[in-house]
């Protein structure tokens, strides 16, 4: 029996612009102009720290220390508001007859108010990991290991769903499937093993 790994900004939930349209607010009280689009082309899945790094760097300034906490509430406040989960998740979830959980680079609470907004914290209930409860963030893949080793499952037998480049690596770093779920995107990128634009085609891959 296999286990499939969920991540879930982006894959499970429509997140990705809602977390960049809270960085581009939190940006413009520090009188940076920014685009949240752009901001979720170059930094997709990319560790909160390493994008302020970045940041820091472009624009010469240094973040105050209410800057993260700031843009967590942001997000907060616009998940409650806007968050769902992506077409055919729940569908997806719903008929699974093998292992699946989520394991993400987000803290916990972030992903479990996630789940909790979307309806989708039943399916998951305590099989949730996140990168801040080992210190270990994408693209290293440590989060992985770390799932596979509390589902009891071996890595080989473990199928990756990813939206993001430096997942799919830490996917094959930790020598897992990686499966990417691209919805936009007509050529198959070379990190991934397989390829969706939707998540009812996850079911065939599975099954086969």
């Amino acid at each position: 029996m296999g286990l499939i790994i969920f991540d879930c900004d982006g894959t499970l939930v429509d997140s990705e612009f809602l977390c960049n349209l809270a960085l581009q607010q939190q940006l413009a009280e520090l009188g940076i102009d920014s685009d949240a689009e752009e901001l979720m082309a170059l930094y997709r899945g990319v560790k909160l720290n390493v994008i302020l790094t970045s940041l820091a760097s472009e624009f010469d300034i240094t973040f105050p220390s209410s800057f993260i906490p700031d843009y967590r509430l942001k997000v907060k406040h616009l998940f409650e508001l806007h968050l769902e989960a992506n077409e055919g998740v729940e569908d997806l979830l719903a008929s699974l007859t093998i292992p699946f959980c989520v394991a993400s680079s987000a803290p916990r609470e972030k992903i479990e108010q996630a789940l909790q907004v979307t309806g989708l914290a039943k399916y998951f209930k305590d099989n949730i990991f996140s990168s801040y409860d080992i210190d270990c963030w994408k693209p290293e893949p440590g989060i992985f290991l770390h799932a596979a080793k509390n589902m009891q499952v071996d890595p080989d037998k473990c199928y990756v769903v990813e939206d993001s480049l430096v997942g799919l690596q830490a996917a094959n770093g930790a020598k897992m499937k990686s499966i990417y779920y691209a919805p936009t995107l007509e050529d198959k990128h070379p990190l991934a093993s397989l390829q969706i634009k939707h998540m009812s085609e996850l079911m065939r891959i599975i099954n086969n």
